[in-house]
């Protein structure tokens, strides 16, 4: 569950709870599930999915 407390301007809250959204994949999750995915495309896609974290991931451990 998302809260943003809401403290005088309202745009600004509106702003930050956006950013959760985002930060969240919450938006992304929301147009993912507007239209059918085949089980084929799906499975591909989180395949590619994985390889991108693990590929991220790689790249911080190698940074630090």
């Amino acid at each position: 569950m998302i809260e943003v407390e809401v403290k005088g301007d309202l745009e600004y809250a509106i702003r930050q709870l956006k950013k959760k959204l985002q930060i969240d994949g919450v938006k992304r999750e929301l147009k993912r599930r507007e239209y059918y995915e085949k089980p084929s495309i799906k499975k591909r896609r989180k395949s590619a999915e994985a390889l991108r974290k693990l590929r991220k991931y790689n790249r911080m451990k190698n940074r630090y």
